[in-house]
């Protein structure tokens, strides 16, 4: 019945020719018989013979639609099972309910039906993660395949790409890097070197990077006394990374048996096919492994991400003072082209930052320009109220602490805003300060960071110094000597430097107590200082209660840990690490506590062996070779301490090889 009403359906037009051919003969047989019978014979006729035609044409036309539609059926079935695409179809529990020939083939199974999703790669767990359509790409064995997956069917496609990882991998492997080394210290030591000496040396350092570039397959120039340039491809990269570039240990060890101790400082600029750029990021890694300290590596990608390794070394301390005076004269001009002046510190300022800001605020009064120190009054520790204390008795002193918000309603755009003791934006008291400020001054002695103030127009970093307020008081004997330090000034000052040097033990060098000579001489009060640094019987008892849970976890590191349920301050936390450190047999101590924004503080100490700084900046934070800490945002101070202790041992481990 169906087969007929198409067979009609398709007719049709042909039916209502014929209709028509009947009503033209009929008018002409009224008309003149003969001829209409004529007409009407031949009309007949050939609709007969197109009506043949066309059936007949029908039929091979269904006969052939059948034909195909048969064929599509086996091609379908065929490409299910025989093309080399992988199709799994699992259940919602994640078990396969079946997969096709060519995906049993690749997990080397008979059979996938009835076996866990997950059983057969890990990687399966991010692409259930998906909640559309996406593409990740699975491992099994030496091969690679693409896999799509389909949450509504519950359909997984596996499409091997295994020879386009490949090309990839050459593509990448074989990208040019560019390297730029350069020898620390050499200056300075050659120039007390006689001629023969100082060519000794040179032979011996061209020696040794040439010996290691050889053995690496790298091109390496001296293209100065104390800079060489290196070109090498992503894959000798990756073998470098791996042994943490061991030049840097091979150049230290060596020279320190000539009496020389040599480092060296390399930047890496990777990712780009412009040479240029290359070029350009190799030399903004040097500039930041020199603000790191020297005797380290830093990779930099066109993306912006960083790598560092090496940094086992103190930072050498300069022996002129030529910068700290070129700083200073560079200073004074923008302190003068300003209509104001603000300084500002770190979150939680301890007396470095306290000591630093109000050691800046006084050279901006040198030069006769208004200057105001930023503070946030409910930031303060013990000794940093106790110093405000002292403060608020100098009326006039006191009266240019000023609030964030007052200085952004203060500003104007001629003002100058001297960030002092942090280079980082998340840790300066207020970041609308900076984004309102159009001049920016830093001033700091930490190690340089990725995270750092941008469009500054003048930079002083010296990670050699003890502190900032060591800095700041070179940078005021340089400025007019119309108005001297007061004994508050500098005092302040002076317990700056004695807080971040624990005393004078820890990163002191000649120009420390150079700068605290100056500062005793204004008449820095020594024993003030040790009033605004003694601490109340109760916190020394909570103290002791945090040390008791010190363990010793290895290599004499020690750590300790607060109670989840109580918060504890960041110069608390940071003055059981010091005090930690004081201990027989440890090396390196750390501090994990919760903290009252919620997240948990670590405090990091060391006595040179163990670069604290490396340790923390993988947890997100920073600081120095021996002094560093960060903040994690995790749910616990146990899950903080396995963090901890996991970077701690990979550390290790990698020293060991």
């Amino acid at each position: 019945m169906t087969s007929l009403f198409r067979k009609r359906a398709i007719r049709y037009p042909l039916t209502v020719l014929s209709l028509l051919g009947v009503m033209a003969a009929i008018l002409l047989l009224l008309t003149n018989f003969w001829i209409g019978l004529l007409y009407a014979v031949l009309f007949v006729t050939t609709i007969g013979f197109a009506w043949k035609v066309e059936d007949q044409t029908y039929v091979e036309t269904e006969k052939h639609i059948e034909t195909l539609s048969y064929r599509m059926k086996n091609v379908g079935k065929e490409a299910l099972l025989e093309l080399p695409i992988g199709i799994i179809l699992i259940d919602e529990k994640n078990t396969i309910d079946w997969a096709n020939p060519y995906a049993a083939k690749i997990f080397a199974k008979e059979t996938l039906i009835g076996d866990e999703l997950f059983t057969l790669s890990k990687q399966f767990h991010s692409i259930m993660k998906n909640d559309s359509v996406e593409q990740n790409v699975v491992k099994v064995g030496t091969q690679s395949f693409k896999a799509f997956y389909k949450p509504d069917e519950k359909l997984i496609y596996l499409f091997d790409i295994t020879e386009q990882v490949e090309m990839e991998f050459l593509y990448y492997a074989d990208r040019t890097v560019l390297g730029i080394i350069l020898v620390d210290n050499y200056d300075e030591l050659a120039q007390a070197m006689d001629d023969q000496t100082k060519s000794q040396l040179n032979s011996l350092v061209t020696s040794l990077v040439n010996r290691w570039a050889t053995e690496n397959g790298i091109f390496a120039k001296r293209i100065a006394s104390d800079r060489f340039l290196t070109v090498f491809n992503e894959a000798t990269l990756a073998e470098l990374e791996k042994t943490k570039f061991s030049i840097l240990d091979d150049i230290r060890e060596t020279t320190a048996k000539q009496s020389t101790a040599l480092t060296l400082s390399i930047g890496v600029g990777m990712g780009s096919a412009s040479l240029i750029e290359l070029g350009e990021l190799a030399q903004s890694s040097l500039d930041l492994v020199l603000g790191r300290g020297g005797d380290q590596v830093a990779i930099k990608r066109t993306d912006g991400k960083l790598k560092f390794f090496g940094g086992k070394t103190n930072p050498v301390e300069k022996r002129t003072r030529v910068r700290a005076r070129v700083i200073s004269h560079a200073l004074r001009d923008l302190i003068q082209g300003s209509d104001k002046v603000f300084v500002m510190g770190h979150k939680m300022p301890d007396m470095d930052a306290i000591g630093a800001s109000i050691g800046v605020r006084k050279m901006v009064r040198m030069n006769n320009i208004e200057g105001y120190v930023i503070v946030n009054s409910n930031e303060f520790d013990v000794s940093v109220t106790k110093l405000m204390e002292e403060i608020e008795q100098n009326q006039e002193l006191y009266s240019q602490f000023i609030s964030p918000e007052d200085a952004l309603s203060m500003m104007t755009e001629k003002s100058l805003l001297i960030v002092v003791d942090t280079h980082k934006p998340s840790m300066v008291i207020d970041e609308k300060v900076i984004d309102k400020a159009e001049k920016v001054v830093v001033i700091d002695h930490h190690r340089r960071g990725e995270e750092f103030i941008n469009n500054t127009m003048l930079v002083y970093m010296e990670p050699y110094a003890s502190s900032t307020a060591e800095l700041v008081t070179e940078l005021i004997e340089y400025q007019p000597k119309h108005e001297k330090l007061t004994m508050l000034e500098s005092t302040a000052l002076l317990a700056g430097i004695i807080v971040d040097t624990k005393s004078f033990t820890l990163r002191t060098g000649a120009r420390t107590f150079e700068a605290a000579s100056y500062l005793r001489t204004n008449g820095a009060d020594t024993v003030l200082v040790q009033n605004l640094l003694k601490e109340d019987i109760e916190t020394y008892i909570e103290r002791s209660k945090l040390i008791e849970t010190v363990e010793l976890f290895m290599n004499g590191i020690a750590i300790a840990k607060g109670n989840d349920l109580d918060t504890y301050g960041s110069v608390f936390i940071a003055k059981t690490a010091d005090l930690l450190l004081s201990m027989q047999g440890v090396s390196a101590s750390f501090v994990i506590a919760p903290r009252a924004d919620g997240k948990i503080g670590i405090s990091a100490r060391s006595l040179g062996e163990l670069n604290v700084q490396l340790v923390m900046e993988q947890l997100g934070g920073g600081g120095h070779l021996t002094n560093a800490a960060c903040q994690l945002e995790v749910e616990s101070v146990e899950e903080a301490k396995k963090v901890l202790q996991s970077i701690l041992e990979e550390m290790q481990t990698g020293s060991e090889k």
